[in-house]
């Protein structure tokens, strides 16, 4: 299972990319995969292929309307299947002995 948490928008179109940003999050949205939007990137939670293929498709849909395309990816790849997108912060707060903001 693999989380990854990426950006991707285009430089060259401006302040204000949120039109493009949009078309990236509809194909994360429609593609079945956990996902948790924040206002400074995407994570998702699937395995390798599935979410390697889903960025690539983000960059398809902007790479046509865009000279240049910014991203930034961090991966974290852990054997198994099992979900850890929302245990990684029920064990913070298990181990802080309280709940945490984090939506």
């Amino acid at each position: 299972m693999v989380l990854v948490e990426f950006a991707m928008f285009p430089t060259d179109k401006g302040e204000s990319v949120s039109k493009y940003v949009s078309q990236v999050i509809d194909i994360i949205d429609k593609s079945g995969l956990n996902y948790k939007l924040t206002p400074m990137g995407t994570i998702i939670e699937g395995n390798w292929n599935e979410v390697f293929g889903l960025i690539s498709q983000c960059f398809e849909v902007l790479e046509p309307q865009c000279n240049r395309i910014y991203s930034v990816i961090k991966v974290d790849y852990r054997k198994g299947d099992e979900s850890r997108m929302q245990k990684k912060v029920e064990k913070i707060e298990t181990l802080l002995n309280r709940e945490i903001k984090h939506s």
